[in-house]
This record gives structure tokens, C-alpha cells and sequence, in this order.
């Protein structure tokens, strides 16, 4: 077979353990994942009622341009229609921009660690990486402009990062973008913005108004509570929007997944109430890191990156098989730390605990 070179040297994409893998393998009756960045809370008791549908819902295809969601969403966004992109999952966009814009001969910027899916899909094109680190969990955003140069095609800003959780103020996101070559396109994911609740973060959507080569990818797989129906979606000027279409396929988003989310959006009370329920629950966690001395970036996601100043899988080993499922630093660049999603009161009460005992068992060990 005449496989591309760089498929080769790729490995997919390695979900988190599955609860029911969990369970088998270690004997437990009760798991609590919080590996995924998921909503604990669920999703807006107005979906449900939007997935139960005759037998003849089913043999249709979905509408392939969304029409519905198309008409609900610029109108909860205050765009307009055209402006809009769906995918399966923003994941899907991602990997449609690079689609059009990545080959042999570009090359695409990022930060590192970042979402890995950039790279990736990078890779498969054939363009070239331009890594640059973070600093204290940020994007180096001076580093990043020297890394573009005139065969740059794509750059990607995840904002707050993951898996640091750490945001950009406006002033600092206006600055770069003021000079960013305007052939360049500037990806603006923000998957984790319904979250976030600094004063300074900018309102990406005013960005359209002054910038012609920006995407802002955005989601209902976190705060809505919808990851398991995959929808995702991209906002941009309708040129941009225009170029990126063929690259998408037919019938992307499914017909639950579209009536779903607009009953999502309805119900901003939901939303809310899933907000502030973050905050208490990273909370939580900032009292017990600075109870134990234990560094982290404060983070404007539903996430928290611990350093936990030993082998990140060996933390990761410990509360998996007590029944938490968290994800490891060391696959995100991150060897020290794990990354926990904020759960539930209970849930954040139940892993705390664990990680403490942990660290007395490693005190003791040492």
C-alpha cells in the first residue's frame, strides 16, 4: 500500500479509559470520570424531549446545511447566517481548515502544550510544525509572530489552553492580531468560553469587525453537556465560511445532534447555573493545592492542571484504581501533573481526598 509517510509515524488519537473498562479491570462498582472535560451536570432537561422521535425520523438524512440550527444559533449569536460552519465536533472543523489550507510547501504555528489535534492533522497534510512553548502556561504570543513567515497558512490559538487553562486577555489577543499577516488564518478556538469569567477576555465575535482572517471554533461537547452527540461549529466571514465548505462532509451533524442543541441553546439558565457551579468547583481544588503546596495554573476552564511533583501516570495509576478517572500530564506535555475536570461538589470532595491520601502515602515512602 502506498500509505503517506507521516500516517506512519502518527498514532491516533488515545481516549481516556472507558468507565466500564474501569470497572471490569479493577472490580469497582462506582467510577467517576473526570478524564474528559465533560459537564457533570449533564445537559438542559429540554433535550431529552427532542430525542425521541417516530420511526420515520430515522431513514432521513439530515439536513446538510442545518438549516434550523443555522437560524437559531446566528440568532442567539447575533450573526449572520452565512457566517456560520458546522461539524461533527469542533475537532471536525479543525480538521477541515487544515484540509483546505495545510500541505506540503505551509507551515502552521501553534503553542506547546496545546490541543493536540493542530498537530495532527498538520502531520497528515504534510505542512510544516512551528511549535512554541508556553510560558507559566501561556501563549507566547511574541514567539509565535516570529514564527510566521510567508509560507505560514494557519495559526491556532486555543483560548483558555488546554490543558493549562490559562486565557488571553484582549489587549494582548488585539496586539497580536494587529500583526498577523492578513493572508494568514488565525483559528480562535474557544471551546472552553461559556466557562471562562476574567473581565479582560476578549469578546472574539467584535473581532470580526476588524479582522478579515480570523475562525472562531466553538462547541456544545463541554458546557452544554452535548459531547456524546458531537456538535461543534465555526464562525467567520461569509468568504472564508464559503472556501472552507467543500471541504466538509455531506451530512456532518446528524439529525439529533442538531435538534439537540437547539434546545440547548434555550436554555441559557442552564448555562449559567453550570458556570457557577465551576467556580465553586475549582475552588475546591485551589483550597487543596494551596493546602499542600501543590502548584497549578488558575484556570477559566472546566479543568485544573496539577503539578503534583512526582510521575504524572503513577497519580493517575493511584486514583484510577480507586475508581477516578483523571488524565495524565505526561501525554500532555506535563509530566508531573494530572489534569482534573471539575465534577460535581461530591464528585471534586470524593478525588481531593484520594490525591491527599497519595501524597501522605508518598511522604511516607519517601
Amino acid at each position: 500500500m502506498k500509505w503517506k509517510e507521516q500516517l506512519l509515524r502518527l498514532t491516533p488519537y488515545q481516549p481516556g479509559k472507558s468507565i466500564d473498562e474501569v470497572k471490569k479491570q479493577y472490580g469497582l462498582e462506582k467510577i467517576t470520570k473526570l478524564a474528559s472535560n465533560e459537564n457533570p451536570f449533564g445537559c438542559s432537561e429540554r433535550v431529552p424531549g427532542k430525542l425521541n422521535q417516530p420511526l420515520s425520523f430515522f431513514p432521513l438524512y439530515p439536513d446538510g446545511y442545518a438549516a434550523d440550527l443555522r437560524t437559531a444559533l446566528s440568532g442567539f449569536l447575533k450573526t449572520n447566517e452565512e457566517q456560520l460552519i458546522f461539524g461533527n465536533g469542533s475537532d471536525e472543523i479543525i480538521q477541515v481548515i487544515s484540509r483546505s489550507l495545510l500541505g506540503p510547501g505551509t507551515n502552521t504555528v501553534m503553542a506547546s502544550p496545546t490541543f493536540p489535534q493542530y498537530k495532527h492533522n498538520a502531520v497528515i497534510e504534510g505542512a510544516e510544525i512551528r511549535e512554541v512553548p508556553l510560558i507559566n502556561g501561556e501563549h507566547d504570543l511574541e514567539g509565535m509572530l516570529k514564527a510566521i513567515d510567508e509560507n505560514t497558512a494557519v495559526v491556532w490559538i486555543c483560548n483558555p489552553n488546554n490543558p493549562t487553562g490559562v486565557y488571553i486577555p484582549e489587549n494582548h489577543l488585539q496586539s497580536f492580531l494587529e500583526k498577523v499577516p492578513q493572508d494568514v488564518l488565525v483559528v480562535l478556538d474557544e471551546a472552553y468560553y461559556e466557562y471562562v469569567v476574567a473581565d479582560d477576555l476578549c469578546e472574539s465575535l467584535n473581532l470580526l469587525s476588524q479582522y478579515q482572517n480570523i475562525i472562531i471554533l466553538r462547541t456544545f461537547s463541554k458546557i452544554y453537556g452535548l459531547a456524546s452527540l458531537r456538535v461543534g461549529y465555526g464562525i467567520s466571514h461569509p468568504q472564508i465560511i464559503r472556501a472552507l465548505e467543500p471541504a466538509r462532509e455531506p451530512f456532518n451533524v446528524n439529525r439529533f445532534a442538531q435538534a439537540a442543541a437547539i434546545a440547548a441553546i434555550e436554555d441559557q439558565s442552564f448555562i449559567a447555573d453550570c458556570k457557577q457551579k465551576n467556580r465553586e468547583g475549582l475552588e475546591q481544588f485551589y483550597r487543596f493545592c494551596e493546602d499542600k503546596k501543590l502548584k497549578y495554573y488558575p484556570s477559566q476552564g472546566n479543568f485544573l492542571l496539577i503539578d503534583f511533583n512526582a510521575d504524572g501516570n503513577e497519580v493517575f495509576q493511584y486514583l484510577l484504581e480507586r475508581g477516578y478517572i483523571v488524565r495524565s500530564g505526561k501525554a500532555l506535555g506535563f509530566p508531573t501533573s494530572v489534569r482534573v475536570t471539575v465534577g460535581s461538589a461530591e464528585q471534586n470532595e470524593g478525588v481531593i481526598k484520594l490525591m491527599g491520601q497519595y501524597l501522605v502515602e508518598k511522604a511516607n515512602n519517601s
